[in-house]
């Protein structure tokens, strides 16, 4: 089956993406890439050689690669002055105000609650809730002069609660908790953001993945635990990614799963590089 042409639904479009060292955040960015946009990829890892795959240089490479228009933004999102510089040298680079900003980059640490230090409990909330505020407040002046924009927001299903007792706590129990109410914090802001922008034509929506995403990060944590029907392939969750930079104005304000996102959109799943997969069917 011919698969037909690449789709490009973001020619002269300015994007951000966050956490774009490796992970989801890496492929959104290439895909967008793919379809035409020029990206500013964000993450404090900037050279290979680090204690995970992935870095800044090797997402440019494939993003230039594709013709695409690149800036490269090095920052610690755990820092308030850090995260200060991305949206203006983001600008800078790109050359204009940005039409899309995908705050992906997120800080996972699982330890017990009774344990859990406050030090890491800030990190946490500072990574996975302050810094997307503060990237989605430093973009908005430049959405509302262009007319629309678009804010997704990467969650997890670890937001939802359990029920019980008895509670079935998964492979990582409640170490994960304090991830997850992070996460939960992002998804309220998400919905609240996109009520109060509504009439702005700003779409903010967060998505979180079906199932596991074997990232670098998660497969170094959990990997060795899953069973294949806990794996969700990239390509599908960025496919729900990259739909909610490209929605009408009348989805905002949700909180939502990749696979039923796409099964609601009846959107086909594309590789990185926006060609039809052979196996496109929506999850």
């Amino acid at each position: 089956m011919d698969p037909g042409p690449a789709l490009r639904r973001f020619e002269g479009r300015r994007a951000i993406v966050t956490g774009a060292s490796r992970g989801i955040g890496a492929a959104v960015a290439e895909r967008l890439a793919a379809e035409g946009a020029a990206v500013a990829i964000v993450a404090r890892t900037d050279a290979p050689g680090g204690r995970l795959a992935g870095s800044l240089r090797e997402t440019a490479e494939r993003l230039t690669a594709l013709g695409a228009t690149v800036a490269t933004v090095v920052a610690d999102l755990a820092d308030e002055a850090d995260r200060a510089r991305v949206v203006p040298e983001a600008v800078g680079g790109l050359g204009g105000p940005v039409d899309v900003l995908v705050n992906d980059a997120a800080a996972a640490i699982y330890a017990p609650l009774a344990e859990m230090p406050l030090r890491r409990r800030r990190l946490m909330f500072e990574v996975n809730v302050h810094a997307p505020v503060d990237l989605a407040q430093a973009v908005l002046p430049g959405m509302r002069g262009l007319g629309e924009g678009w804010i997704v927001n990467v969650s997890s299903r670890s937001a939802v609660h359990w029920d019980g007792p008895p509670f079935d706590l998964g492979i990582t129990g409640t170490t994960i908790a304090e991830y997850g109410a992070s996460k939960a914090a992002l998804d309220r802001i998400s919905n609240g953001l996109g009520a109060e922008l509504l009439e702005d034509r700003i779409r903010v929506n967060s998505v979180s993945p079906r199932a596991a995403v074997l990232s670098e990060g998660a497969d170094a944590l959990v990997g060795d635990r899953l069973r294949p029907d806990q794996i969700e392939p990239l390509e599908h969750m960025v496919e729900a990614v990259v739909a909610l930079c490209a929605c009408d104005v009348g989805v905002t304000g949700r909180t939502l799963v990749s696979g039923d996102l796409l099964a609601e959109l009846g959107q086909p799943v594309h590789g990185l590089d926006a060609v039809l997969l052979d196996d496109a069917a929506a999850p």
